[in-house]
């Protein structure tokens, strides 16, 4: 594999293939735009309640942005008429929120992504609803831990291989799939940048990371099997045999010498 890195001050403000390396004040910024993401995930947890519908849930992160000079990154995204991604249950990712209200035993996932003076925070946290069952608890076990062995092997010179065989290897030891239709991306400036950061795999292979890479790490995992399909309205995704899915996300940045994550909960600032 051929992979082109060039120095993201030099870059042009588009996707052109090649995975920009970026220096201590693109740093800063994704510092500062993950943290005010992690705050509205940190908030947002309190709407979340039987009964609520998932448009309240949007309006609420709307309403966060707004009120924090901010500006939601899905909002108008090719075409997606929402401030944040809402999935229950069985949707994998892009539920659209929508007057349909949350069940006691839900499990949703809400995915945020906030623009903060150009530069996006995106992450994503599961919530249950009520009195969740403990296979479903689990199962957001598994997938915050997968994710977060993921994020534990990068470092420089490491490769998007060794990533995705940490969350892989760990989720199907703990009798879980991982989703392979969707991956993390580059991010910075750009909502979706090079390089795919794909959440199985193999060691040695993918792409070298070097410092100053930004990119999510977002592993979807299944109760059941690995496949999904989009519905009729070309975002919803969902399990196919109809499972629980579940799934965590952090942007986070390679340094020198490891790798710093942008999206922490401020409890673990």
């Amino acid at each position: 594999m051929i992979t082109d890195y060039i120095e993201a001050a030099a870059a042009p403000q588009k996707n052109d293939g090649r995975i920009k390396l970026h220096g201590p004040e693109a740093f800063a910024g994704m510092h500062k735009a993950g943290a005010l993401v992690a705050d509205c995930l940190d908030a947002v947890g309190d709407v979340v309640r039987p009964g609520v519908a998932t448009e309240a849930v949007d309006r609420f992160v709307y309403e966060f942005a707004r009120d924090h000079g901010a500006m939601p990154a899905t909002l108008g995204y090719k075409g997606y008429a929402k401030s944040s991604c809402v999935s229950i249950n069985h949707v994998v990712c892009h539920g659209i929120p929508s007057e349909k209200p949350l069940k006691d035993g839900d499990i949703v996932n809400i995915d945020v992504t906030l623009i903060v003076d150009g530069w996006h925070g995106d992450s994503s946290r599961m919530y249950g609803v009520g009195n969740v069952k403990r296979a479903a608890e689990r199962l957001m076990e598994v997938t915050h831990e997968s994710l977060m062995r993921g994020i534990a092997v990068i470092r420089p010179g490491a490769t998007t291989g060794d990533l995705g065989h940490a969350i892989q290897s760990y989720a199907e030891s703990q009798r879980c799939s991982v989703v392979r239709d969707f991956c993390g991306h580059g991010l910075g400036r750009l909502f979706h940048d090079v390089p795919n950061i794909l959440h199985y795999g193999n060691p040695g292979e993918g792409v070298e990371l070097k410092p100053g890479m930004i990119f999510t790490v977002e592993p979807m995992i299944n109760l059941g099997r690995p496949g999904v399909k989009v519905l009729a309205d070309g975002w919803t995704a969902v399990t196919r045999d109809r499972s629980l899915s579940a799934q965590f996300e952090h942007s986070v940045g390679v340094t020198e010498d490891g790798h710093e994550i942008f999206t922490l909960p401020r409890a673990e600032r």
